[in-house]
């Protein structure tokens, strides 16, 4: 007997669980539907409950790297208008 783990993306995860959170179906007939583990979609039934709040949260920190990308576009500029400049001096 094989002993791979099957990996499940994420989008699989995020159906499941909400298939499981509408209820409209039992966990054993959703199991067998999509050949998983009961508890497994118990599992990500949890999880979605208890990080639903976080899609939703502006708590989130400012990306850093939009200020970097900003900060070396200036630079880009300034030494676009040095390069000008000197082309135009050797000229």
């Amino acid at each position: 007997m094989s002993n791979l783990r099957r990996k499940f993306s994420s989008s699989f995860k995020a159906k499941v669980a909400l298939e499981a959170v509408q209820e409209r179906e039992t966990i054993e007939s959703l199991s067998k539907k999509h050949d998983v583990h009961p508890n497994q979609i118990l599992r990500w039934k949890k999880e979605l409950t208890d990080n639903s709040s976080k899609v939703f949260s502006s708590d989130t920190k400012p990306d850093k790297s939009a200020h970097l990308i900003d900060e070396l576009y200036k630079q880009i500029g300034q030494l676009k208008v040095d390069n000008d400049f000197l082309k135009k001096k050797l000229s």
